[in-house]
């Protein structure tokens, strides 16, 4: 599915991994994957006070969810990042780097009070393009 992200001089560069904004051509499937924690598959918490280790089980999360669904970490055109302390933002971003490559995704980044647990210090859902 051709994705490109969308530059504006207008607008400042992102200083993370995501882009201004994404294009698609809406043919395929839509793929909404809900909010996705650092739950393993056996119910633990993967990285209890450890912001790189849960990003990074976030981004499995995320990778298993739309594979299941017939795509590929590249179909995901956006995310939205929850977490608990935004002083955490430049290490969330290294683990991103590893799974999200250009053209990459819109995305947002808010500072939560509370989650579900209060052991999750990030949750994140996404949408994702699949061709048919």
């Amino acid at each position: 599915m051709p994705k490109h992200e969308v530059t504006s001089e207008s607008i400042r560069k992102p200083i993370g991994v995501f882009s201004q904004a994404t294009v698609v051509e809406a043919k395929g499937r839509l793929v909404f994957v809900s909010g996705m924690t650092a739950r393993r598959p056996d119910g633990s918490i993967a990285g209890v006070g450890d912001i790189e280790v849960q990003t990074r089980q976030v981004c499995e999360n995320i990778k298993a969810a739309v594979e299941s669904a017939g795509g590929k970490l590249s179909d995901v055109c956006r995310v939205d990042v929850y977490v608990r302390n935004m002083e955490h933002f430049d290490a969330i971003h290294k683990v991103r780097r590893e799974y999200f490559k250009p053209p990459l995704p819109a995305s947002t980044m808010v500072e939560v009070s509370k989650m579900v647990s209060p052991d999750y210090l990030i949750e994140i859902n996404a949408i994702a393009v699949i061709a048919d």
